[in-house]
């Protein structure tokens, strides 16, 4: 039980992209989802001392994400210029698995992430909820392999 009653806010998730400009374009495109602010570029003390790396310059964009309205949530989609090879995206393995967009056109949208690069990576089906409803899902991924979930309720 939290004690400290300050506010939270949910605020943003981040995704490390190969190529930031390209995976933010994919996102815009499919999504909806809206560059906020200024391109980020930092560099310097303060980014060495946050990351705990040296020398590192990390570049990107945040995306606020459709549906929340002007504050709502962002994507931040940064590139660090010191990049680990990128492990596999699977949907079982620990840690952030994927991120979700409820669609009203499902197979619209599901046509247009495979055209702008994205592919499916399990099949679509619809599953009844107790208590929630029906729901369709599949889960693709991004042109980078991001793992995305689009869904929709009827």
């Amino acid at each position: 039980m939290r004690t400290n009653k300050s506010t939270i806010r949910y605020a943003h998730v981040n995704i490390i992209a190969k190529d930031w400009k390209r995976l933010m374009n994919f996102y815009v495109d499919v999504f909806d989802c809206e560059p906020v602010s200024s391109q980020r570029d930092h560099r310097g003390k303060h980014t060495d001392d946050l990351t705990g790396l040296t020398d590192v310059r990390i570049v990107g964009q945040h995306l606020r994400v459709p549906g929340h309205g002007e504050n709502g949530p962002t994507i931040e989609i940064f590139h660090f210029d010191q990049q680990l090879p990128s492990p596999h995206p699977a949907i079982n393995r620990p840690g952030f698995a994927h991120i979700a967009f409820e669609v009203d056109d499902f197979a619209g949208v599901r046509q247009q992430v495979l055209d702008c690069g994205g592919e499916d990576y399990g099949k679509e089906v619809t599953i009844d909820i107790p208590g929630a409803g029906r729901l369709t899902l599949i889960y693709m991924a991004d042109p980078e392999g991001n793992i995305v979930e689009l869904q929709r309720w009827h």
